[in-house]
């Protein structure tokens, strides 16, 4: 073997650069503390009346001329961004108001907003609602608590008159240990730099050095698949309250793999889920094709007697109790919701709340999110269903009308329709409904950055459990889908869900201490 090769003297100087890049980067994570921040520049502040007093001329046609107050008008894009290092969670924002932020447009009026171009997380646009604080009055713009992950943002047209082009444009706000601050001017789509000018350097050798190896290493027409990547087909199933994640989770990691896995989610409930994994188990066993392709979430363990499932502690699921805006209560203790369950609560007006008959909207018995509230908070089972439609009593001699629906988005939206309803619900979904609201138990609050930072003792949570039957095989789907989630990127779409990932190093502890011991 030629040692001196040209192939091997570039390999090893890229070893080289590697271990030193490397010990570089540890150095500089230590040293510079990790923020949470978010960064905004104007990206466009343009004439497009004819009176306005600085900017370049323009032609103007149709309604720029019929319009009324046009005649001074401009028109701004602001871009707003996550520039930082972490994400960032709608709690994040430290302002006393339903919004977030606030965008400044010194001595101009708004006429009209548009959010534009926003990032490929489908979620952000659900944030600008007026219910959510978006809203404009004369020269200040109320933008929402919009969770953003690493590197998401999303722009802001605004139509201004009464001032000059350039005008000073100033963002008001604050993040929970981080900052909002104003980035170097830009072109509508230029980002600003990730990396220092040092690690810049370290990464423009790196990538010559590897460059030069390749071109040296006769490149293969079967490459195979980035690392971590497997392909095939797999059903998730299980819990409804743990769906949006692993929706979202799926779509990446088939985009992050080229679209060749096929990834279909299918929930049922956590009940059904397990009992439908296990029968596909027991039908591939017979089969004699060992683990099938088949991962069922569920909120909190299994049922006994089930053991060739294996568990992946996935995340801590926090839940809510919701009730009808009609009901204005913010607060309960465990003894009264317990109480009400036992159907000896009829009426709000007995808990200091309005006249009104109580309505208990519950889950039907496969659901996990129901057995965690039975089994967290209740510390039994629910009352026996005395109603199909959630209105009328079938049973006249129950003592509360009680029903039960088969997801929780049925969940949320009888309880919003129907007033004196209270109801069940994973945390963020909760958080997006309208007119509704959660409650407190015992003063503490349904926040998952509460329980994490250990200021409180919330009790409606859950491990979210990921089963597969036996052990699949390392290079099989399931086996890579499961560590994409829990390991990989899927951490940051747990966390933008309001779930905690166990597998980071405070999650490690919360799944700890829940559970009796680690993560598998």
């Amino acid at each position: 073997m030629e040692w001196l090769s040209a192939e091997n003297l570039v390999a090893v100087a890229t070893a080289v650069l590697g271990v030193i890049a490397s010990g570089v980067m540890v150095w500089y994570e230590r040293r510079v503390p990790r923020r949470k921040r978010i960064g905004y520049r104007v990206q466009m502040d343009n004439p497009i009346g004819d009176d306005v007093r600085s900017g370049r001329a323009n032609r103007r046609l149709g309604l720029f001329d019929e319009a009324p107050d046009m005649t001074d008008a401009t028109l701004v894009l602001l871009r707003i961004e996550n520039d930082g290092s972490l994400a960032i969670d709608r709690d994040d924002y430290t302002g006393p108001e339903v919004h977030g932020l606030t965008a400044v447009f010194t001595d101009r009026t708004i006429r009209g907003v548009s959010v534009t171009q926003p990032s490929d997380t489908d979620h952000l646009m659900d944030h600008f609602t007026a219910a959510r604080g978006f809203g404009y009055e004369d020269n200040a713009l109320r933008i929402p608590r919009v969770p953003l992950n690493r590197g998401d943002y999303f722009k802001l047209l605004v139509l201004l008159s009464g001032g000059d082009v350039g005008r000073e444009v100033r963002l008001v706000g604050g993040l929970r240990e981080g900052e909002v601050r104003p980035n170097r001017a830009a072109a509508p789509d230029d980002k600003p730099p990730l990396f220092s000018r040092a690690a810049r350097l370290i990464t423009i050798m790196l990538t010559l050095c590897v460059v030069t190896l390749a071109a040296i290493v006769v490149a293969q027409d079967d490459t195979p698949p980035p690392i971590g990547c497997a392909s095939g087909r797999l059903t998730l199933t299980g819990s409804t309250a743990f769906a949006p994640v692993l929706r979202e989770v799926a779509g990446k990691y088939e985009r992050d793999c080229g679209g060749d896995p096929a990834i279909d989610v299918d929930p049922h409930g956590s009940t059904a889920g397990i009992r439908e994994l296990a029968a596909a188990g027991a039908q591939a066993a017979r089969d004699g094709q060992g683990s099938p392709p088949v991962v069922a979430l569920s909120d909190g363990p299994k049922p006994a007697g089930l053991p060739e499932l294996r568990e992946n502690r996935v995340a801590v699921s926090v839940f809510a109790l919701v009730v009808n805006d009609d009901v204005r209560l913010k607060n309960l203790s465990t003894n009264d919701v317990r109480r009400l369950y036992r159907g000896e609560v009829r009426n709000w007006r007995q808990l200091g709340g309005p006249d009104l008959p109580v309505h208990l909207v519950s889950r039907d018995a496969n659901s996990g999110t129901r057995q965690v509230f039975q089994r967290r908070v209740l510390g039994r089972g629910e009352i026996a269903n005395s109603s199909v439609d959630c209105v009328h009593k079938d049973d006249p001699t129950a003592a509360v009308i009680r029903c039960e629906l088969d997801s929780t988005d049925q969940v949320l939206s009888t309880v919003t329709e129907l007033p004196g309803a209270i109801g069940y619900s994973e945390l963020n979904l909760a958080a997006r409904a309208k007119g509704l609201h959660s409650l407190r138990l015992d003063g503490d609050p349904a926040s998952a950055d509460a329980i994490e930072d250990g200021t409180s003792e919330y009790p409606y949570r859950e491990i979210e459990y990921a089963y597969t039957y036996g052990r699949p095989p390392a290079d099989s789907l399931a086996s890579s889908f499961l560590t994409y989630l829990s390991r990989g990127n899927g951490q940051d779409v747990i966390r933008t869900h309001g779930h905690l990932p166990c597998w980071t190093p405070e999650g490690l502890t919360l799944c700890a201490q829940d559970n009796g011991g680690p993560p598998d």
